[in-house]
C-alpha cells in the first residue's frame, strides 16, 4: 500500500476585515432594531402609535421571554 496525500489544488483566501466590517455593523443596527421591536415597542417607548407592532410579535415576544401582559 502507498500513502497517498491530498491537498487542496485552491486554498481559500482571508477576508480582509475592511471588506466584514460594514456588513457586521449593518447585521448589528438591524439586529438591534429587531430586538426593540419585540422587546420595547410599546408604550412610554413606543414609535408607532398604537398596536400594531405589539401584536405583530406577540407570540415572538413570549418565545423570547419578553413580558409583555
Amino acid at each position: 500500500m502507498t500513502d497517498t496525500h491530498l491537498t487542496p489544488a485552491i486554498r481559500p483566501e482571508a477576508i480582509p476585515l475592511a471588506q466584514i466590517l460594514p456588513w457586521a455593523v449593518f447585521a448589528g443596527l438591524l439586529l438591534l432594531l429587531a430586538i426593540y421591536f419585540v422587546g420595547a415597542e410599546e408604550g412610554a417607548t413606543s414609535l408607532i402609535h398604537g398596536m400594531a407592532v405589539h401584536e405583530f410579535v406577540h407570540d415572538g415576544r413570549h418565545l423570547l421571554g419578553f413580558p409583555c401582559h
